[in-house]
């Protein structure tokens, strides 16, 4: 069954067929999050039940970049079952969109429905102070790449994030006294950061924040029918809002101290999910 409204597009992508690994089978769960640089310190506020290695499993490209493991985990949150995809691959790494975006074709053929994408972003918007955590409203695609490029796949991205499980969220952080962030997330191609002009620009076109990930995988998402949700961990300020460096160090480290305020967040929100 898929989220009411959403049209799936699954039969017209002629998408990858995965074996699915045991661990993973049967698990019950409707509901997935994707962890992004430095996030994986999550899952130790999860019982976990089941692991599998994104290398165990044919056809799934395995990430190399420090603070993502490459791992499934099947696990439960409040009682509640939770698929968890621990790290991710890119673009910058040379995979192709299509291929960026397996985790989550696999996931949508293991049941799941909805899916929660989390990434580490620099914060555009002098009024989203590093160490806090952005909401996706909405989001700006400049890495010239879609998983859906090869045949007329005319997706409606009007609504790439969920009004409904935005509200949820909303009102959650609201009553835990957690300041959530709203806004729009720039993605860009990378591995570099930005230059300042760079940023500039990207504060002309609208964005609050910026990184290099998650947009291929929400335009995936959408076209299987997928209702999703989206989490910017604002790691730093970007190039030239900040007069210092930024180091892949800082992002990572960011990334573990701000993971638990997400598992909080979850935490209220599984059971109205």
């Amino acid at each position: 069954m898929r989220s009411e409204g959403i049209p799936c597009y699954s039969r017209r992508l002629n998408l990858m067929s995965f074996e699915i690994p045991k661990p993973l089978r049967g698990s019950g769960a409707d509901t997935a999050i994707i962890l992004g640089s430095g996030l994986g310190p999550f899952v130790d506020r999860l019982e976990k039940v089941r692991s599998v290695g994104y290398s165990e499993i044919a056809g799934m490209p395995a990430p190399q970049v420090p603070g993502h493991t490459g791992r499934f985990i099947s696990a439960r949150l409040n009682g509640h079952p939770l698929l968890v995809a621990e790290g991710r691959v890119h673009l910058y790494e040379g995979w192709s969109a299509a291929e960026v975006t397996r985790p989550i074709v696999m996931l949508h053929q293991l049941g799941i429905r909805k899916v929660i994408l989390t990434n580490a972003a620099g914060s555009l918007n002098p009024d989203f102070e590093p160490a806090g955590w952005m909401m996706l409203a909405d989001h700006i695609n400049l890495t010239g790449h879609s998983p859906l490029r090869g045949g007329p796949h005319f997706i409606d991205m009007s609504e790439a994030y969920s009004r409904r499980l935005r509200s949820i969220f909303r009102s959650a952080a609201s009553v835990q006294g957690t300041v959530l962030h709203e806004g729009v997330y720039a993605a860009v191609p990378g591995p570099q950061y930005e230059t300042p002009a760079e940023v500039r620009m990207l504060r002309l076109l609208g964005a609050d924040a910026v990184g290099m990930s998650t947009v291929a995988e929400v335009i995936q998402a959408r076209a299987l029918g997928m209702e999703v949700a989206a989490f910017s961990c604002l790691t730093n300020w970007a190039t030239g809002i900040s007069s210092s460096p930024i180091s892949h160090a800082e992002v990572l480290a960011a990334g573990r101290s701000a993971a638990g305020i997400l598992a909080d967040l979850l935490r209220a929100t599984v059971a109205n999910l």
